[in-house]
């Protein structure tokens, strides 16, 4: 429990750090200082009157629908950078829209466990949404004068329309003048996430977002990994029915899927689950098969 609070107030600590910019919210008015020039490491909306630093979705779908720059190497190196330190720790502990996402979740609401074969085929949307909506739609899909739409940002981001849609146009009357079918449909899919995410555990992160889709392609690579200890491990099963994204620690502690929530780790009774060192490498996944069965 305790280690569980810990995790909390981190979550808590950085959606206040990086959204600091406390008077942009009644003032209605959007940061603009250097920092802005600097991407987040997670899932942040620019657009957020408190936001001291950029989304780096939103800053990868910019410069790749600019003729003049093409796309950012800069933001791509950034995120593979990040992809290899953390992997989706970054999920698990940073982002403030996963951190809403678990608050939901605790809310006393009858919980929904989507079918297995139905929620592998749910968790590509994340990855089909980076692959084009933020990367291929940009770039290939320009007007005369050389400049797109950010399209995820602007049809499907709901942390846009938390941390910037919401907080602008109800502080901004000649904003309020505008709203059309586009804001309606924004505050509808941010419903719907929201619902959803009192019925399943991070339904955004699982089926929708582009940066977790991103360092997902790490998590197996990443310097902060998970490894069994199998002169502990009892195969009692418990990781697996605790473990809120539906992995299997014993079966794969590096899966895609797993954002190092930690819980497994704190649930284990024998101390199994552990962090891997980046100077050593105390398992191989293609065993775990042969483990599992001993």
């Amino acid at each position: 429990m305790v280690k569980k609070f810990k995790r909390t107030i981190i979550q808590c600590l950085s959606s206040v750090l990086m959204n600091a910019n406390i008077t942009g919210f009644w003032k209605g008015k959007i940061y603009t200082g250097r920092s802005k020039n600097l991407c987040l490491p997670i899932l942040n909306c620019y657009s957020c009157p408190g936001a001291l630093g950029a989304c780096p979705i939103g800053s990868l779908q910019v410069s790749a629908g600019c003729s003049t720059y093409g796309i950012s190497f800069y933001v791509i190196g950034f995120l593979a950078l990040m992809g290899v330190l953390f992997g989706r720790l970054l999920c698990g502990f940073l982002c403030p829209f996963g951190f809403i996402q678990d608050l939901l979740h605790k809310v006393p609401f009858p919980k929904l466990k989507i079918p297995q074969k139905l929620d592998r085929i749910m968790r590509l949307g994340k990855y089909l949404v980076l692959a084009f909506l933020v990367l291929l739609l940009p770039l290939l899909v320009a007007d005369s004068y050389g400049s797109t739409i950010p399209y995820f940002c602007k049809y499907l981001c709901s942390v846009g329309t938390l941390e910037g849609g919401i907080p602008l146009v109800s502080m901004n009357k000649p904003l309020q003048a505008t709203i059309g079918w586009l804001f309606s449909w924004k505050i509808f899919v941010l419903g719907i996430v929201f619902l959803s995410s009192m019925i399943i555990y991070r339904p955004f992160c699982k089926y929708l977002c582009p940066l977790g889709a991103f360092y997902a392609l790490f998590n197996r690579f990443s310097f902060y990994r998970y490894y069994i200890d199998w002169n502990k491990c009892t195969n009692c099963g418990v990781c697996s029915k605790i473990c809120p994204m539906n992995v299997v620690p014993v079966k794969s502690p590096n899966h895609a899927e797993c954002i190092r929530c930690g819980l497994c780790k704190n649930k284990c009774t024998q101390n199994a689950i552990q962090v891997e060192k980046i100077t050593g490498i105390h398992f191989k996944e293609e065993n775990h098969e042969k483990n599992i069965q001993k």
